[in-house]
């Protein structure tokens, strides 16, 4: 109780109870979801796909990286003379929200860096482990000073070819899906971060 009385820290962790903290996220590949129209020619209800960024006139998000490249899911920089500590990440694709058994994401792989360099032990992840929506388990990656940590997808296996739509069957109909079932990944970073008393400026009792 002593420690944290004099040194506003936790007792358990060591993170300043003044200590802030950050949540940022991001979305790659299309976004589909379905709106029901009624048919026509049989006068009954069918659910058509649609992409709501197309539908509402917003920009859409970066594609899926092709292979050999990646991409930036979510980032965060520390201000300089911060320190901090990553809490939390959760991972996320459309096959997944609709299959919870589907878990892997064969081709492709999940990766968290600290300026720039892969954290052991999450540098080659090739399938969810902290699904998006559930209670993640906590982690706890120490952040050096003006770090910037990066939740990262990378593409080693998967053809460009198998992550584009494919000609539709017939004339007048919608383009086939890729032969690649995932078309979205997201990607979700957590933590707090304060300011490092070694470099001076804050009074201590």
């Amino acid at each position: 109780m002593d420690r944290t009385l004099t040194d506003k820290s936790c007792m358990i962790c060591g993170i300043p109870l003044d200590a802030e903290y950050f949540d940022v996220s991001g979305f790659v590949g299309k976004a589909c979801t379905g709106i029901v129209k009624i048919d026509p020619n049989t006068n009954e209800p069918i659910t058509v796909p649609v992409n709501p960024f197309e539908a509402f006139g917003l920009t859409p998000a970066e594609g899926l990286p092709p292979r050999g490249e990646q991409r930036v899911l979510a980032s965060f920089q520390l201000h300089p003379q911060y320190c901090g500590v990553l809490t939390y990440f959760s991972q996320y694709t459309d096959l997944y929200a609709r299959d919870n058994t589907q878990i892997l994401t064969p081709g492709f792989e999940w990766i968290i860096l600290q300026n720039g360099k892969p954290v052991f032990p999450y540098t080659r992840l090739d399938m969810i482990v902290n699904p998006w929506g559930y209670n993640c388990l906590p982690v706890l990656v120490r952040l050096d000073e003006n770090a910037r940590v990066e939740f990262v997808l990378r593409n080693r296996g998967i053809k460009d070819d198998d992550l584009n739509e494919r000609p539709p069957v017939a004339k007048n109909e919608p383009p086939l899906p890729p032969r690649y079932p995932i078309r979205a990944f997201a990607g979700r970073i957590m933590g707090r971060y304060w300011y490092n008393d070694s470099f001076g400026g804050r009074i201590r009792p």
